[in-house]
């Protein structure tokens, strides 16, 4: 009809606009915000996660070194070590792998570091190059050092600490070599989800434990780690970066008491899965609302257009003299029916005119 043909955006489109923009609005609104506050939530706990495992096994790597330090110190005073002598010495020296099964070496060697008792029958030897006895030699109460061990095989930590000598005197120093399975079970055992793990390294980033064997055994050199940089260089424990995969990953890093460092990481994706699951949900949510409003929109508009274009269609008889039509919906209570009683009642004000009107003319 003409008056169809003028409408641009008739009351069925405002209707299921309005309801669009009423449902779709405070469900995108609280979507954002929760999606934010989870987001917060969920770093927070991710970090705490990995804080608290770096630190449980930052705990332990600490705890073991320090047992056997104390081991080494109190051989250290006592008087057969003291004395230097070889026979006495390694009396001593073949008590501490008996006593101490991770121990499979123990010897001394003099202040200039050749090789005096040991806890073995193996040849004495020249350990005058060794970082643990520099480290000893100038000064420090404990050397350490991780590396191969010639003897074992395998990768080891050597402790060391000074024999006391007359008037404060260096006397000698008394070491132990370690293997390091113990330490590496505990740091490799240590699994967050399906994708994290612990791995430790030296203060130059090469590798002491870590979940693979062949890493563990050639102490492979991390030293370009994003979380070992981060921490060495910048002093940040916790980072997001890229693995050489492309995978985001995230990670936590902490220093252990010898100078070591604990990096414990896991996938980016695997960490924060509760917010994509989230996501999806929020998305189907708002997915079936786009879908729910026109179902409920489009019945609704029908039910107050219908009538309105009868109405309308009634209005345009009139308008045209055909002031017999019956008007519809005069029956309803609401404001359409209030419409339709007004247009009845303004047809019977035109008919009375136009019969006034011809009764005058005749």
């Amino acid at each position: 009809m003409p008056q169809e043909k003028e409408i641009q955006f008739g009351i069925a489109a405002k209707i299921l606009t309005a309801m669009l923009i009423v449902a779709i609005v405070p469900i995108s609104v609280s979507w954002y915000i929760n999606h934010l506050a989870m987001i917060e939530e969920m770093t927070e706990q991710v970090e705490a996660d990995l804080t608290g495992v770096s630190e449980n096994l930052t705990v332990y790597v600490n705890g073991w070194v320090e047992m056997n330090r104390r081991m080494l110190t109190q051989n250290a005073a006592l008087e057969s070590i003291r004395s230097m002598a070889p026979a006495a010495q390694n009396q001593v020296l073949r008590t501490i792998p008996r006593t101490y099964p991770w121990t499979y070496l123990a010897f001394t060697c003099d202040p200039d570091g050749m090789n005096i008792g040991r806890s073995d029958d193996e040849p004495l030897k020249d350990y005058s190059d060794r970082l643990y006895l520099k480290q000893v030699q100038n000064g420090a109460a404990l050397g350490q050092q991780v590396l191969v061990g010639k003897t074992s095989g395998v990768p080891a930590l050597v402790l060391a600490a000074p024999i006391p000598g007359e008037a404060d005197r260096l006397g000698g120093i008394i070491a132990i070599a370690m293997k390091i399975s113990d330490i590496s079970r505990r740091i490799t055992g240590a699994k967050i989800g399906r994708t994290g793990f612990a791995f430790l390294l030296d203060a130059t980033g090469k590798v002491i434990a870590h979940p693979s064997e062949e890493f563990s055994k050639t102490r492979k050199d991390l030293n370009t780690h994003p979380a070992f940089v981060a921490l060495k260089s910048e002093g940040r424990n916790y980072i997001e970066f890229k693995d050489e995969t492309g995978k985001q990953v995230i990670a936590f890093s902490g220093r252990t008491d010898p100078g070591w460092i604990m990096v414990v990481q896991q996938d980016y994706a695997e960490a924060f899965l509760p917010v994509r699951i989230a996501n999806r949900v929020g998305l189907v949510i708002l997915l079936l609302t786009l879908i729910a409003v026109p179902l409920v929109a489009y019945p609704l508009s029908r039910r107050l257009t219908t009538p309105l274009r009868n109405l309308t269609d009634v209005a345009d008889e009139f308008s045209q003299g055909a002031l017999e039509r019956k008007v519809p919906e005069i029956h309803r209570k609401d404001e359409i029916g209030a419409l339709a009683r007004a247009i009845e009642r303004l047809g019977v004000s035109v008919k009375y005119a136009m019969e006034r009107i011809e009764r005058a003319h005749r």
